[in-house]
């Protein structure tokens, strides 16, 4: 407790028990501590909003890693549709390639049923004249 008559304020200590300090001394003391309290008030503020902060990053980290789950998983269906698409046009290429052949085929076998016609529409005009 403090005196308010004498320049002197009496103080207990762990160490040594009870010890005399003058105002200046007292009063000094009673700054630091308020000053000490105010600091620890400050800090824990600061790491309220430290925490505030790992928090909201770690929200938005979240957040990334997902779009970018979602970015990977839309590039790889790009990919895989890119391939089915050349694969599908590599099927139809072969498709085009296989029906001219047989078109190829189809117009020589016309030209040579045509040729047999004519041949046979040749005999048959040749038969109706000998008679």
């Amino acid at each position: 407790s403090c005196c308010s008559d004498s320049a002197e304020a009496v103080v207990s200590t762990q160490s040594t028990g009870i010890r005399v300090l003058d105002n200046e001394t007292s009063t000094k003391t009673s700054q630091l501590r308020e000053e000490c309290k105010e600091f620890v008030d400050k800090i824990d503020n600061f790491q309220q909003i430290v925490n505030g902060f790992i928090e909201l990053m770690e929200g938005l980290s979240t957040e990334v890693e997902r779009e970018k789950l979602k970015a990977i998983g839309a590039r790889n269906l790009l990919k895989s549709m890119a391939k089915q698409r050349e694969s599908q046009q590599q099927q139809l290429i072969g498709l085009i390639h296989e029906k001219r052949t047989q078109l190829e085929r189809y117009r020589i076998q016309l030209q040579s049923l045509e040729k047999a016609e004519s041949e046979q529409q040749d005999f048959i005009d040749q038969f109706i004249l000998q008679k």
